[in-house]
């Protein structure tokens, strides 16, 4: 017999075997149960997650010919249910909403309809990827969606339901399929495994449940090409060299060595991960995630749900995470996303790369624009490492942000008169030696104004004053 792929020789036949999609189950037996199943439904949702076979076993559970009626345990063993999960049933028709989305399908669709099912109870029709229609097709299918005949129903499944017009949806009944949950994944990825009598390593399964996605078909998937290499026991090794999973270890080597504020060694840290075959996205795509990880140590500790890792993994983590304090963390994350979209779209992502580790790894070394103006007022060039914030306010930090007592800026005349002040440094001064010093002082500070990039910032700071004074007008 030819091979069957998993996705396939273990997909769910009854509504208990959906994984992860209870809600939406219970829902649709109660309905067989009391009879008030719907004429139309609406399955929306990513891919992989159980639309299609949710809608078979709806199908299977209507038609069941074990039993005289429609049933919440279809015995899966009959020729309408036979026939139903392999998709080749002569009362259940699956249609590809991709291939036939023409006015003319539908209509050939209407025209069929109105026939009685060969064997079973219902004439059921399946439109799988249901936005793919066109707008002439859809309103086609309006009059016999609305007022079908008493033996047919309509199972639609999408994963764009914003593409669906209203008022096709509103004649559905809608159910949102989310994405399954990684260690729900990993518990179906074992019990396969078992059944399969295939050996593996336990720290395999959850890495292999988050590159899933969500997506129970995607693991599957996944899985069938890590048993193709032939190679057993299964290992995480084989996982990062076949499926381009990058290397746990090496991506928490870069992430300490940015903690350690490093510059040397996060170069060579990013290197050995690129001559692993890993794009500049990958990198991206992965330091993303572990930082996820460290917000989530960070703010809830190593024992908490939120993390899909092992043992091990969660004890590394926590280690890691005590380099960096929650802001840091937060910025790194929100920096490192956009530069994903950055480097998609240059001809030079490593030098971008290179440029945006170093950046997060010596970010103590980069001043922000309250430091900036508080060398300007008191005219020292050493240089300020950057500090943690506080809620103290002296009476120079408030000159130097240009704030007094009610909350407003000062004027730029004001400030420009203060500027004066300082460069003749006579007015708060006395003696020949303070004179010296104000000298000095203006010197330096003349040094910084004149700096290019001192320059761009007071700009900015100008506009805002200035914008920030006309609203006050108004």
């Amino acid at each position: 017999m030819a091979y069957i792929v998993l996705a396939r020789k273990y997909r769910s036949q009854t509504f208990d075997d959906v994984i992860g999609q209870d809600p939406i189950a219970q829902t649709l037996k109660n309905a067989v149960k009391t009879g008030r199943v719907a004429h139309a439904y609406l399955f929306a949702g990513p891919r992989g997650i159980g639309k299609t076979t949710m809608a078979r076993v709806l199908a299977k559970a209507l038609n069941c010919l074990a039993v005289d009626a429609p049933t919440t345990e279809p015995c899966c063993k009959c020729d309408s249910c036979a026939a139903i999960h392999i998709g080749d049933d002569i009362d259940v028709i699956e249609i590809d909403g991709a291939t036939n989305n023409g006015v003319d399908q539908v209509r050939e669709l209407r025209q069929n309809a109105i026939y009685r099912p060969a064997r079973s109870r219902f004439k059921i029709y399946i439109i799988d990827e249901v936005h793919m229609l066109t707008v002439p097709a859809f309103n086609a299918l309006l009059k016999i969606l609305e007022e079908p005949p008493s033996h047919v129903k309509f199972i639609f499944a999408t994963t764009q339901p914003n593409k669906v017009i209203p008022t096709i949806q509103s004649r559905c009944q809608r159910f949102d399929f989310s994405n399954i949950n990684p260690n729900l994944i990993a518990g179906q990825l074992k019990s396969i495994l078992g059944q399969e009598k295939i050996k593996y390593e336990d720290d395999l399964i959850l890495p292999l449940a988050k590159m899933a996605a969500g997506s129970m078909r995607d693991a599957l998937s996944l899985l069938d090409r890590l048993i193709s290499t032939g190679a057993e026991p299964l290992t995480i090794a084989l996982l990062e060299e076949f499926l381009g999973c990058p290397n746990t270890e090496k991506i928490e080597n870069l992430i300490a060595k940015i903690g350690d504020g490093d510059a040397a060694d996060t170069l060579a840290a990013i290197e050995d991960l690129i001559t692993t075959g890993l794009s500049e996205v990958q990198v991206v795509d992965s330091l993303t995630d572990y930082m996820r990880d460290l917000m989530v140590v960070k703010s809830t500790g190593t024992e908490s749900e939120l993390l899909i890792l092992t043992a091990e993994q969660r004890n590394r983590a926590g280690r890691l995470a005590e380099k960096f304090d929650i802001t840091a963390i937060i910025y790194n994350i929100t920096a490192l996303e956009k530069l994903r979209w950055a480097i998609k779209n240059t001809d030079t992502p490593r030098a971008l790369l290179d440029a945006l580790l170093l950046r997060l790894a010596l970010s103590e070394h980069f001043m922000n624009v309250d430091e900036l103006l508080s060398q300007l007022q008191t005219g020292s060039s050493a240089p300020v490492k950057k500090k943690e914030p506080t809620n103290v306010k002296t009476e120079t930090r408030d000159e130097g942000r240009g704030r007094i007592d009610n909350g407003r800026r000062m004027t730029e005349d004001r400030r420009q008169k203060l500027a004066l002040s300082e460069v003749e440094g006579t007015e708060d001064r006395a003696g020949t030696n303070n004179k010296q010093r104000g000298k000095t002082s203006s010197q330096k500070k003349n040094e910084l104004i004149n700096d290019p990039a001192v320059k761009t910032v007071l700009i900015g700071l100008d506009a805002t004053i200035t914008g920030i004074e006309e609203d006050q007008k108004h």
